[in-house]
C-alpha cells in the first residue's frame, strides 16, 4: 500500500507543478496533498512540523494568486474600477472556454474596467499591463513552491529508500 501511495502522491506533486501554470488545477494545494499522502505511509514517519507549514504555505500561496493580479493593477495606477475588472475578468477567465482566458481575462477585465471610469485608453491599457504582471508573478511564485514541495517529496523519500523498498 506504501507504494500506491507513494506513487499517488508523486502524481499529485506533479500535477501541483501542472496546476501551477495551467490555472484549471490548484497547483500549490495539489502539491500538499501530494505530501500528505507521503507522510500517510506506514514506513515514513508523520513530521507534523512540515505538514503544517506547507499546508498554510499553500494556503497562502493560492489566496496571494487571486490577489496579486488586482495589487498589480493598483500599482500601476489602476483604480477601484480595474481592480474589480481584473476579479472579475479572472473569474471569467476561469469558465472561459479559451484556452488563455485566466491571462486574458484579468487583462481585458481590469482594460474594460479602467474604460467604464472614464480613463483614457493609454491609462486603462497601463493598469492592464499591471494586472497581466502580477498573473505573471503569482504564477511564478506558484510554480517555486510546487517545485519546493516536490524537493520535500524526493528528500523524504530518498531518506526512506531502504525501508520503502
Amino acid at each position: 500500500m506504501d507504494i500506491v501511495l507513494l506513487l499517488i502522491g508523486l502524481g499529485c506533486i506533479i500535477l501541483g507543478i501542472v496546476g501551477s501554470i495551467l490555472p484549471v488545477l490548484p497547483g500549490p494545494p495539489l502539491s500538499w496533498v501530494g505530501i500528505l499522502l507521503l507522510y500517510l505511509t506506514k514506513t515514513i514517519s508523520t513530521n507534523w512540523y512540515v505538514l503544517v507549514i506547507t499546508l498554510v504555505v499553500a494556503i497562502v500561496i493560492s489566496i496571494l494568486d487571486y490577489t496579486i493580479p488586482a495589487y498589480g493593477t493598483k500599482k500601476f495606477g489602476g483604480s477601484k474600477w480595474g481592480i474589480y475588472g481584473t476579479t472579475i475578468g479572472l473569474i471569467v477567465g476561469l469558465i472561459a472556454p479559451i484556452p488563455f482566458g485566466v491571462i486574458i481575462g484579468p487583462f481585458l477585465g481590469a482594460f474594460i474596467g479602467e474604460l467604464l471610469n472614464k480613463n483614457t485608453a493609454n491609462k486603462a491599457a497601463k493598469a492592464a499591463f499591471g494586472s497581466f504582471m502580477g498573473f505573471l508573478a503569482s504564477t511564478f511564485m506558484k510554480l517555486v513552491v510546487c517545485i519546493i514541495y516536490l524537493g520535500i517529496f524526493i528528500k523524504v523519500v530518498w531518506d526512506y529508500r531502504a525501508t520503502l523498498f
